[in-house]
């Protein structure tokens, strides 16, 4: 039973991992109206920034931590102000290729700038474990999880009662009725992309913490797609529960399932999951449907 309870534990910490990359798909899609398939690239440039002013400076962890996150914000102003910028009012189908092909112009650029080489990511988070009995839980992944509630916290009061954070939903609704309105629709996008490489930067210090950083660690970002559509993309507190649901599946079908089938069936199970919901309830579990009148 105690083995069981860790795999649970273990698997709710796992998709609140998913749940904080989530966020940042969330995030830009409730400000912009943009799904964005390039939020595991957006952590992959967070992550190498980190590794180059931690490792390759030296600088100390206090200065270097938040000049990655101000360079976090600045590659969400670019990313906007180059591609985003000039596709107000477009189609989805238009942005959503040009998510896709951020995708690849991302990870050319770190091949050009950092290379193919495989990195150890610095162990910014306490490496050892908490143990509580016999319970045995992740330290990374357990502060990992304080920090995308505290978040999810802020970002639903900012988005439900602040009046920026209305005004940016009211902008990824309607930007033509928003501009006659004189609110600056490319400073609200701007804003939300600065937020989603904000939120990427995070989750890459939470997951790859003393890990391998190499170009593959970006799949983490495609794994977090399913908890985000789960959910809804634009609930944000619903991304906890759908995380915690996804890890949880996922855990014990890795502790019961793959030493049965002599596979690993735990890596699909979030794509399953996603297609199951996609067919029952497009919108999600917390997402919010849209009424048109005919």
């Amino acid at each position: 039973m105690m083995e069981f309870l860790n795999y649970v534990l273990n698997g709710v910490l796992i998709g609140q991992l998913y749940a904080l990359l989530a966020l940042g798909f969330v995030v830009i899609y409730r400000a912009s109206k943009v799904f964005n398939f390039a939020q595991g690239e957006l952590m992959l440039v967070g992550a190498f920034t980190v590794w180059t002013l931690t490792m390759a400076s030296g600088l100390p962890t206090v200065v270097a931590l938040p000049l990655a996150f101000v360079a976090a914000l600045a590659y969400g102003v670019i990313i906007e102000r180059l591609f985003f910028s000039r596709l107000i009012g477009e189609s989805v189908f238009s942005m959503v290729m040009v998510t896709i092909g951020l995708v690849i112009l991302i990870r050319g650029l770190i091949l050009v700038i950092w290379g193919p080489m495989d990195r150890q990511f610095p162990a910014l988070l306490p490496a050892a474990p908490i143990i509580v009995g016999d319970l045995i839980l992740p330290t990374s992944l357990t502060i990992g999880a304080v920090l995308t509630v505290v978040l999810a916290a802020g970002l639903w009061w900012f988005f439900n009662r602040s009046r920026f954070g209305l005004t940016l939903t009211a902008v990824a609704e309607d930007p033509a009725t928003a501009i006659s309105l004189g609110i600056s629709v490319k400073r609200a996008t701007t804003l939300a992309w600065m937020m989603g490489a904000a939120i990427s930067t995070l989750g890459a210090i939470v997951y790859l913490n003393g890990r391998s950083l190499t170009l593959v660690s970006a799949e983490i970002g495609l794994a977090a797609l399913p908890v985000a559509l789960f959910a809804g993309l634009e609930s944000i507190f619903g991304l906890l529960l759908a995380g915690a649901v996804m890890g949880i599946l996922q855990s014990l079908v890795s502790a019961y399932v793959d030493s049965a089938v002599g596979g690993s069936a735990s890596t699909i199970v979030p794509y399953v999951f996603m297609l199951f919901m996609l067919f029952v309830r497009p919108t999600g579990l917390f997402g919010w449907r849209a009424i048109e009148r005919v």
